[in-house]
């Protein structure tokens, strides 16, 4: 019987650099980075590095141009509660959350998934989450040219929970908007009780 492997794609010549300056971290709070369960730790958090900040190579544009389609529809579209992950850049620590994207199409509408997808292209970079928020909004806005687009986010961060304040289970909440859902007070208001719903 074979036996499982993993395969992923690495820049090998990063990630040995990466994880030499991992050893040295290692080393520098006091482990003994030749004891058994820390000899691959240094190669697995570069890889982890690696995956967590891939979307500085994505092109989120391209991946809501990649299903666009023309729709005459001016509906509200929401896709609620997303997962997301991404790192602090101030302490690279991870928060972590939902996110509920709105747009009212004109004229162009986009495949569902790719919304996930943009939403994942922006987190997995060192981020803060206004500035998440915003990105993709922009994004949205910029390459579907809606009537509106909504973005919030709630998410908790690990930097409050475990040091700085330690105060467990707080939540922020951003939220970027355009067009309808910033001019439409009714709008907004109705975007806000689809997120909430059944909550």
């Amino acid at each position: 019987m074979a036996l499982y492997k993993r395969t992923d794609s690495y820049d090998e010549v990063a990630i040995s650099k990466l994880a030499e300056a991992y050893r040295t971290i290692l080393g520098g709070i006091g482990e003994d980075v030749q004891r058994e369960g820390l000899i691959k730790t240094p190669e697995r958090v570069s890889k982890a590095l690696a995956f967590m900040t891939s979307g500085m190579d994505a092109n989120p544009s391209e991946i809501l141009n990649s299903a666009l389609f023309t729709e005459d529809n001016d509906e509200m579209v929401i896709v609620r509660d997303i997962e997301v992950f991404s790192l602090c850049e101030h302490h690279m620590l991870p928060f972590f959350g939902k996110a509920h994207v709105a747009y009212i199409p004109d004229g162009n509408i986009v495949g569902l998934s790719k919304i996930p997808r943009v939403v994942d292209a922006f987190a997995r970079r060192l981020q803060v989450q206004e500035r998440l928020t915003e990105q993709i909004r922009d994004c949205i806005q910029d390459t579907l040219h809606p009537k509106g687009v909504a973005v919030v986010i709630e998410a908790q961060h690990l930097c409050m929970q475990m040091r700085g304040v330690e105060k467990q289970g707080c939540v922020t909440t951003t939220s970027a908007f355009t067009g309808a859902f910033l001019e439409d007070p009714k709008t907004r208001l109705e975007l806000l009780n689809l997120i909430n719903r059944n909550k």
